[in-house]
């Protein structure tokens, strides 16, 4: 990894370093940042090399997710060597990463779970999803490129296309596996979830350690083998809580009341029971970061669900415009972009004793350099599990890479 401090803020406190990561003249990135690709001891991780700060290409043979490993300056391994490797999840215990390797069609073609230790021995094959699981009439397509896994590290979820390629609305849907037995099944399906997000809760708590998040695009529009060409509609998304055998349907008090709006970024505070989504607001132009608490499932109404409890941590900005976050495994520190004029920087934040406290001590690490307008090149940051080290994707050489801030 090579210093840069030419990237830092003449405003970013005592002690900050900055890091790049990778260097080829092939695009590399951080996965998204809601992904689960951390050892618990904060010191190696999962990145990806010819991707965007979206996914990657299931046909590219240049490929590959690699083990950053910070305590060996950063030495890249690579994990996986098959087109198509996708949507990888690093187990709680640090011990092994499961991934998949895509080489669906629509309604036709297979889907392989593998596990692989983190340094890069023991590959298996877990399971072959070659026919329609537990659920659907039709096989998996367009395979989404995130993963999520269970805090016991015994169930995988995964979303998908469940269409035949002549039926139209065919349903989108969520397949929980079963990381013991291999056994798959489809817990939620319908036209509205292309663009799930699924994301286990990090508790370790028995009945926490059931529940997903999942997003609901609402006025998405597809064809029918699959291909979105509307992701939501006027009424916008909204979030929910489901336990990964299908039950206990519960909404999250976000947007849907014409005015609020969830952008479709969020995930769970550390691993407690309370989440954070980022809004924009119509009538003012703000891009707010709330916090909320599942309340049951009352109709889609969002903001105005019975019981749903609600905390802008934003409030102390007067004009607040961030859009990608992340925090720590302990719940109490924080990071993300903030989208002013063309590009994106960088802040961190702590979260207050009180649970309806505002983020605090906020500071300005960096300007990205990175044009807000390139979808493929957003920084998407995030933390280590211990929150002492942050991270962030840049195409300010030119070509996207991967970043590291250190001493925050």
């Amino acid at each position: 990894m090579k210093s840069r401090p030419d990237l830092l803020s003449k405003d970013a406190p005592k002690g900050v370093e900055v890091f790049q990561l990778t260097e080829e003249t092939i695009p590399s990135c951080h996965l998204y940042m809601e992904a689960q690709i951390f050892a618990p001891d904060s010191k190696r991780f999962v990145l990806h090399r010819s991707a965007h700060a979206h996914g990657s290409d299931k046909s590219d043979p240049e490929h590959r997710y690699l083990l950053c490993d910070l305590e060996d300056n950063g030495a890249l391994a690579p994990l996986t060597e098959e087109t198509g490797a996708t949507a990888p999840s690093v187990t709680p215990d640090g011990a092994m990463m499961y991934y998949f390797v895509n080489e669906t069609a629509v309604n036709a073609g297979r889907l392989t779970l593998k596990r692989v230790k983190l340094d890069g021995t023991g590959r298996e094959t877990v399971t072959v999803v070659d026919g329609p699981p537990a659920g659907v009439s039709a096989q998996p397509s367009h395979i989404y490129p995130l993963s999520t896994i269970s805090s016991d590290g015994k169930r995988m979820a995964l979303s998908a296309f469940f269409g035949d390629g002549e039926t139209k609305a065919a349903p989108y849907g969520l397949m929980v596996f079963d990381l013991e037995s291999g056994a798959v099944k489809v817990v939620l399906t319908g036209s509205t979830w292309c663009n799930m997000h699924p994301q286990y809760c990090r508790s370790t708590e028995p009945e926490a350690a059931h529940d997903i998040l999942v997003q609901e695009n609402h006025g998405c529009e597809y064809t029918k083998d699959g291909g979105v060409t509307r992701l939501v509609g006027g009424d916008g998304a909204d979030i929910h809580l489901i336990r990964d055998d299908g039950s206990n349907f519960r909404n999250l008090p976000w947007g849907r009341d014409g005015n609020e709006f969830c952008q479709g970024h969020q995930c769970w505070r550390g691993v407690s029971r309370l989440a954070i989504t980022s809004t924009s607001e119509r009538d003012s132009g703000h891009a707010e970061l709330i916090q909320g608490e599942a309340a049951p499932f009352d109709g889609h109404i969002g903001i105005n669900t019975p019981g749903g409890k609600r905390n802008d941590l934003s409030r102390v900005f007067p004009k607040p415009a961030f859009h990608h976050f992340a925090t720590d495994m302990a719940g109490k520190r924080f990071i993300t972009d903030a989208r002013i004029g063309d590009t994106w920087l960088l802040y961190t934040a702590q979260f207050g004793p009180e649970p309806g406290d505002p983020l605090q001590n906020w500071q300005y690490i960096l300007d990205s350099r990175t044009d807000f307008r390139k979808k493929g090149v957003h920084i998407h940051p995030f933390l280590s599990p211990d929150g002492s080290k942050g991270f962030f994707n840049s195409d300010e050489s030119g070509i996207l890479q991967a970043y590291m801030v250190t001493g925050i």
